[in-house]
């Protein structure tokens, strides 16, 4: 605990990654790390029960070290560790990560509050303005955590042998989390002010410069604190899940654990939401300033439309028979803009202006590979418009830079046609799974954003070093270079992910399956 928990984080994460790596060399995935054994040099006594419950005191005693539960000087010295089972022992170690991850969080957020927000000297520099958009609720999310840290504690308190914690997360989510949802709705506009303030005020790039410098902050940078609140709530659900895979199932425990992660999911998904909601808003208004129209015009500003994909393709000229023709005038410029329901196709023209030709909604995309036609058709693919913007069937063979970018058009063309590999919706027994080794952050729109350890179906991949993915805990998909994961081999661990996997979500699919049921009467 005397970790921040930028440091926390990163050392659970890697650990995470050491684990399964470990598994996915074994033969049996049911061995534990080392991480997961009971230790050997605890003392087994005949009883506990008269045994007065010893005071472990997360947020007074910040010398802690980053600790497992059964390392705990009170645990060991109680012999609980030769009574419990080892599946039971996994559990305790789950939720006291949870706790001890939301002390190291807290010690964080105080830390951002106490040096940087209430630094006299910065108070001077920024205007009460500036400040509100850069620290937005802070003081609201760490009053929340240390309500939430103090309730964790007690529990914690009560006995050596924690019995669960997932009720009080389940409380405080659906009480107190949706500060949360304002402070990370703001990232965008916060972002954006901290790089205009480090542009424009000199004094202000300065003094933080001195704060990041000194050694409570540990090397770590002023934005790191910043992005705390948006990094917990995601780890929070993350660390429920944890749980859930290691509660018995059908048990009291599993109905708290699996109430908590829906109240979680919720609110992760409102943070998400929030964030888009700001950027596409303001994405769309400058892409609407850049069309015009040749044709009937499309109004593209909606609350319900966001910008999936766009970029630049060559067009075949000519009809097909003239595919055979071996010169560069073959192809031409086009740039397309791909919505979430609509498909604009232009040409670029002076001043940084597109030119509308031709438009059609999306569901009424069809997408057709090309195969072995040679060099100078490789990446290739035909694009049939069912209703164009005149009302009749219109086809465009289009030529990608790379076969990357022409599986991840074809891909956002059509978002139902079929992958090289099957989702794990689809109850597949195994599937290519990868984990997440390096983080990476998505630079398109159709790419997907990786955490440390995250865990994703294979859904596609190409010659030149991209994945197609589907995240386990989240089923968000995307694109990511091929180098920012390890691929899982061990067909247990794979399939023992994806157990986890339904069970973490059948709460998810009983009330998709209630929905269905509803709809059809």
């Amino acid at each position: 605990l005397g970790l921040l928990y930028q440091e926390y984080r990163d050392k659970s994460t890697r650990q995470e990654i050491e684990t399964r790596r470990l598994q996915d060399s074994q033969t049996d995935p049911e061995e534990s790390s080392p991480s997961e054994e009971t230790p050997s040099e605890a003392e087994p006594t005949s009883t506990t029960e008269n045994k007065a419950p010893p005071q472990i005191s997360l947020l007074r005693n910040s010398n802690s070290r980053f600790n497992l539960w059964q390392d705990l000087p009170e645990i060991r010295s109680s012999g609980v560790l030769s009574i419990l089972q080892p599946d039971e022992i996994k559990l305790q170690e789950a939720m006291f990560e949870l706790v001890t991850s939301e002390a190291s969080y807290y010690k964080s957020l105080n830390l951002l509050v106490s040096h940087f927000m209430e630094n006299e000297r910065l108070k001077k520099i920024l205007h009460q303005s500036e400040a509100h958009i850069l620290f937005s609720n802070v003081l609201d999310v760490m009053a929340v955590s240390e309500r939430f840290l103090l309730d964790l504690e007690q529990r914690v308190e009560e006995n050596i042998v924690i019995s669960d914690v997932c009720d009080i997360v389940y409380q405080h989510t659906v009480n107190h989390f949706s500060v949360y949802i304002t402070y990370v709705s703001n990232q965008t506009y916060q972002e954006r002010a901290y790089k205009q303030l480090l542009q424009d005020k000199p004094a202000f790039r300065e003094l933080i410069s001195q704060l990041e410098l000194d050694p409570k902050c540990k090397g770590l940078s002023f934005s790191s604190f910043l992005i705390l609140p948006f990094q917990r709530i995601t780890r929070l659900k993350l660390l429920v899940q944890n749980i859930l895979k290691k509660v018995e199932e059908k048990s009291d425990r599993e109905t708290t654990a699996l109430d908590a992660h829906k109240e979680l999911e919720t609110v992760v998904k409102a943070c998400n939401e929030g964030v888009r909601k700001m950027s596409r808003t303001e994405q769309m208004i400058s892409i609407q300033k850049k069309l015009e129209f040749k044709i009937k015009s499309v109004p593209i500003i909606s609350h319900s439309r966001w910008l999936l994909k766009q970029g630049e393709l060559q067009q075949m000229n000519g009809p097909k028979t003239s595919r055979t023709l071996r010169t560069k005038k073959l192809f031409r410029e086009i740039y397309l803009f791909l919505f979430n329901d609509l498909l604009v196709i232009c040409r670029q023209i002076p001043g940084d202006k597109y030119q509308v030709f031709d438009s059609a909604p999306r569901g009424l995309l069809r997408v057709e590979e090309l195969e072995d036609q040679g060099q100078s058709l490789a990446n290739v693919f035909i694009l049939r418009l069912l209703e164009n913007a005149d009302d009749r069937e219109a086809s465009y063979m289009l030529k990608a830079s790379s076969q990357s970018e022409m599986k991840r058009w074809m891909i956002s063309l059509a978002p139902n046609r079929r992958t090289k590999f099957v989702s794990f919706t689809s109850r597949l027994v195994d599937c290519p799974q990868i984990q997440c080794v390096h983080p990476y952050v998505a630079q398109q729109p159709d790419e997907l954003s990786l955490e440390l350890a995250d865990v994703l179906n294979i859904l596609d991949k190409t010659d030149d070093g991209w994945i197609f993915g589907e995240r386990l805990h989240d089923q968000e998909r995307g694109w990511f270079p091929s180098s920012m994961g390890e691929e899982i081999l061990n067909p247990k661990i794979r399939a023992q992910n994806l157990k986890e996997c339904f069970r973490v979500h059948k709460s998810d699919d009983s009330q998709r399956r209630k929905l269905g049921s509803r709809n059809r009467q």
